[in-house]
């Protein structure tokens, strides 16, 4: 379901014929209604994460389009690569980047616990975590799971799959023993059998498939979170015409990813390191087509939400769909994205 969902995006895109140009000046103008009429302060260094579960940023990186859009302000493009949730939710608590990309439940639980961000975009609606064993692994259902070793990075979309997923069957984490992985590490020990699964994330996911012949022993793409991209509070408020040029650029990265799916794949392949099949197989996984963020991510993190306090992963009294409000920022992508005619 997820293939034809990510492929017929890419059908709908196609039969579009005309790329929009999004860099108006209509979009500036109507994004400035929302932050209001104060002149932006002067932005020496853009800071923000690039990330293999996040397309846009490979194709905005590869391009070099962030720094063209910058260039005359004299503004330095800093990349940071984040090899997941937990990692781009370091960066953007401790300043080191300003924006970053993460999956929506991992963005909620910084949240709750103190990261002063807010989800300013959508970047996918994806699959891309699964409970992963090795191709001959005895293990066939969740519940073969108990007292077995589970690889997973804390803190990250796969790991608050995985307690997800245990739940579904009367388990939780203390029936298990989580091995806190970072996920391409984690891929590693599932083939070298020193876990017997794995919470996997594209692409090294879809890579442990197509190279390692690994079967996905639990599939639940409504466990799946949204791709979101934050940034931080301090941010938004002294550099709104900043943002709203940023936002700009991965919707210009969105709309070329579907109209060049074969190219996109080509630069994730290679910005990733993986085969070209295994970036397809990446790719097939994600939907593009919801941009904008609002009431359909807080419905699915409202769901979701109760694991954090069932695994104590919060702490008492956090009042998670306060959190869950204040995270979902929807007015700041509405005019940059209507000026690009996206639903």
């Amino acid at each position: 379901m997820a293939s034809v969902r990510g492929f017929a995006f890419f059908a709908r895109a196609r039969r579009a014929h005309v790329l929009r140009n999004i860099m108006t000046t209509a979009a500036a103008a109507l994004a400035l209604c929302y932050f209001g009429s104060t002149q932006a302060a002067p932005l020496a260094e853009l800071k923000l994460d690039y990330a293999y579960y996040s397309p846009e940023s490979l194709v905005i990186k590869r391009n070099g389009w962030l720094e063209q859009e910058f260039a005359a302000d004299h503004t330095q493009v800093k990349w940071v690569l984040s090899l997941g949730s937990n990692r781009a939710l370091e960066y953007l608590n401790s300043g080191a980047i300003d924006i970053g990309s993460t999956a929506g439940l991992a963005a909620v639980l910084g949240k709750a616990n103190g990261n002063p961000i807010r989800a300013v975009y959508v970047f996918s609606r994806p699959e891309w975590t699964a409970l992963v064993v090795r191709k001959d692994s005895p293990i066939k259902s969740l519940t073969d799971l108990k007292g077995k070793k589970i690889a997973a990075t804390k803190g990250t979309d796969p790991f608050l799959f995985t307690l997800r997923a245990l739940h579904t069957v009367g388990l939780s984490r203390d029936d298990v023993e989580i091995v806190n992985l970072q996920h391409p590490d984690g891929r590693t020990a599932l083939a070298n059998s020193q876990v017997d699964a794995w919470a996997g994330l594209d692409p090294h996911m879809a890579a442990a498939q197509i190279d390692d012949g690994a079967r996905l022993l639990y599939r639940n793409v409504d466990f799946n979170t949204w791709g979101l991209l934050n940034a931080r509070d301090d941010f938004i408020r002294e550099h709104p015409e900043q943002l709203a040029r940023v936002l700009k650029v991965y919707e210009k990265a969105r709309v070329w990813i579907a109209v060049h799916p074969d190219d996109t794949a080509k630069i994730v392949s290679e910005e990733s390191k993986v085969s070209l099949a295994v970036a397809k197989l990446q790719l097939s996984r994600n939907d593009f087509s919801h941009p904008q963020p609002g009431a359909q991510q807080i419905a699915t993190l409202k769901a979701a939400a109760p694991i954090l306090v069932d695994e104590q992963l919060v702490k008492n009294g956090t009042d998670l769909n306060q959190v869950i409000d204040a995270l979902i920022d929807p007015k700041i992508a509405q005019p940059v994205i209507a000026s690009n005619g996206a639903k």
